[in-house]
């Protein structure tokens, strides 16, 4: 069972990595901008079902081939440690755009509204390579179940993630005129991520299997 303290620490990840401005934030913040709220939480719950397809891929694929084939993990660690230091390059990087100008789109019903938000999620590489990065390094092995441990996480995130972006779909005028007007704070949020990420991928770099 995934203790307190682990759960706590992956939660407060999670957090900052929903905070962090990506494919999915400007796929909600657009929707909702230009569609409405109701466009936007349909959109949303597109985007869950992403992470729940990618949690069940973590828990019953990878994990496996990981025990099965450890050339595979040592890849997947090494390709995630460079993809964490990637995105944390392009959140500071000169000329680094704000995402909070969100684009006019068409109306769509809701059944569209739904495919495009699970699309959005499922064709992110960074939400692919940070569950296979991330998710692992909060998993003991010597408390139980890891297939347990991964599914409690996994709902934490998901509980977290949709928190977050809910109430960014329930504001969202307002939070993309409100970044849009202090970039000074945004600055301070995009130096905070790459920070967190860049200790993610060092301590990714060194685990051992």
């Amino acid at each position: 069972m995934v203790s307190s303290g682990t759960l706590i620490a992956f939660a407060i990840v999670s957090l900052g990595m929903v905070c962090s401005p990506g494919p999915n934030m400007i796929y909600l913040l657009s929707r909702s901008v230009s569609q409405g709220r109701a466009a936007g939480v349909v959109s949303l719950l597109g985007v869950i079902l992403g992470f729940v397809f990618y949690i069940i891929a973590t828990m019953l694929g990878l994990s496996a081939l990981f025990l099965i084939v450890p050339y595979v993990y040592e890849t997947v660690k090494w390709a995630g440690a460079v993809y964490l230091l990637w995105l944390a390059w392009n959140s500071v990087k000169p000329g680094a755009a704000s995402i909070f100008k969100p684009h006019t789109l068409s109306v769509e019903p809701p059944k569209k509204l739904f495919l495009m938000g699970f699309m959005t999620n499922l064709l992110n590489p960074k939400i692919a390579v940070l569950y296979v990065s991330l998710l692992p390094q909060f998993v003991d092995p010597s408390r139980g179940s890891v297939l347990l441990q991964s599914a409690t996480l996994g709902l934490t995130q998901i509980v977290v993630s949709f928190a977050v972006n809910l109430l960014i779909v329930l504001a969202a005028s307002n939070v993309a005129s409100w970044f849009g007007t202090r970039p000074m704070w945004l600055r301070m949020q995009q130096w905070l991520m790459a920070s967190v990420l860049t200790g993610l991928a060092a301590r990714l770099a060194f685990d051992r299997r």
